[in-house]
């Protein structure tokens, strides 16, 4: 299973690694604008680009976030989806904060099964029980074409590599 680090200090994750040409499964988040459910995953009609946030409420996640509202929003045939632990109410109030309006921001609180699906839930350290941060580019037939597991929880990921990704899914 993959590892990634805290501030240097090694942290396990767990579940069920997920890896360029598997096929990403479709799994049930909360939507924090409404606690409707929404699904990432899976063949749909547009390429999806789920970003993997361990918490909005930190500054890195924070920037990150912005960033892509900003620059994912203006790519046609993509359908842009934000996953962290946070209480849907903390994202709620952290999208009208922030301005947040382009993209969907959802929780994997209820029973940590995108964090399962795609080996993305810290397993062990201080951060246990949340998301590593991480982005895949889901195809429109369902496979993953392209992943980023940031090594470093506490650094951004490369928003280029992961726009241009998009883009070639999104065409």
């Amino acid at each position: 299973m993959a590892t990634v680090t805290l501030k240097g200090n090694e942290c396990n994750l767990t579940g069920n690694e997920i890896n360029v040409g598997d096929n990403a499964p479709e799994v049930t988040v909360v939507k924090s604008d409404d606690l409707s459910e929404v699904t990432v995953g899976g063949a749909k009609d547009k390429a999806q680009l789920v970003i993997v946030v361990p918490s909005l409420d930190t500054p890195v996640c924070a920037m990150e976030t912005t960033k892509f509202n900003n620059q994912a929003a203006g790519i046609d045939g993509l359908e842009v989806t934000v996953v962290s632990m946070d209480l849907p109410f903390a994202a709620k109030r952290f999208c009208s904060t922030e301005g947040i309006e382009n993209l969907t921001v959802a929780s994997d609180f209820r029973n940590k099964d995108f964090g399962k699906a795609y080996g993305m839930l810290i397993a062990d350290g201080p951060l246990a029980g949340v998301l590593a941060r991480g982005i895949f580019v889901i195809g429109k037939d369902g496979k993953v074409a392209y992943k980023q597991l940031v090594p470093e929880i506490t650094e951004e990921p490369d928003y280029d590599e992961a726009l241009e990704a998009a883009k070639a899914a999104a065409a």
